[in-house]
This record gives structure tokens, sequence and C-alpha cells, in this order.
């Protein structure tokens, strides 16, 4: 048995970028970073990491219209990695959270209003954002 999930609450990098493809298909990407904050020899450390996220279909457009930088999110998806040759013909490889459900808390240090959740199926259908249903893989990655 393998487990591929990610969790992460974070603070969105920049807006969100959308590519659009075929059949009215959608891409967003954008970087979220999570912070840990912890003393080491009596001084406050915050250590920030970013993470690409990667949004498909319903949840990309969703992140279009409503994500902005600087609002926490709450994101889970799984871990993908691809490679490509740059110009010089040099291997890069890049770590990606392909997300299937988010989660918008509002922006940095902002506590009011409901959170809005929607998932790779609700943003495509008409279904309850609390009813949760594995995303389908997609093997029709134009990458």
């Amino acid at each position: 048995m393998a487990v591929n999930k990610v969790i992460l609450v974070g603070n969105v990098g920049k807006d969100p970028e959308v590519k659009y493809f075929d059949n009215d298909v959608s891409v967003c990407n954008f970087p979220l970073a999570t912070s840990e904050t912890y003393t080491k020899n009596g001084e406050k450390v915050t250590q920030t990491e970013w993470h690409n996220i990667v949004l498909w279909r319903g949840l990309a457009k969703v992140a279009e219209n409503y994500v902005k930088k600087g609002m926490q999110l709450y994101i889970e998806g799984s871990l993908r990695t691809r490679s490509w040759d740059d110009q010089d013909g040099n291997k890069k490889y890049i770590t990606e959270v392909m997300a299937n459900n988010m989660q918008m808390l509002g922006r940095k240090g902002d506590n009011e209003g409901p959170a809005a959740q929607v998932s790779s199926d609700t943003a495509q259908s008409t279904k309850p954002a609390n009813e949760s249903v594995a995303e389908e893989e997609t093997d029709d990655l134009p990458f």
C-alpha cells in the first residue's frame, strides 16, 4: 500500500496564472508559502517553505476568479515530480502539489467571514462542498 497525500495551510505568494487548452481545459499555477516559527537560542526564528500548487479544470477556474496574492488557503492533494530538458540540454526537475481540494480561508491575518471550500468534484458539479469524492486520474495532461 502506498500513500501520497499532502495537506497545506499557507499564503498565496502571487496571483494565480491560468492557461487554457483544448476543450476548455484549464490549469492554474501559483506558489504557496508555509511558515514554521520556533525558538533557537532564545531567539524567534521563522522558516518558510514554498510549494508549487497546480489546479486543473473547475478548481483552476475557481482560483482564477477568487484566489489572490496574500490569501490564506487550505490545500489537499498529492506530490508529483516531473522533469524536462532546458534550452542547454540540462535535465530540470520540479515537484508540485496536484491539488484536488482547496479551502479559501481569507487574507493573512483576516479572520472575518466564512471559509469557502472547493474540491475538484464540486468545482465541476452541483454536489455539496462537504461531500468528498476522490478525483479521477488525468492521463491527458498536455506535458
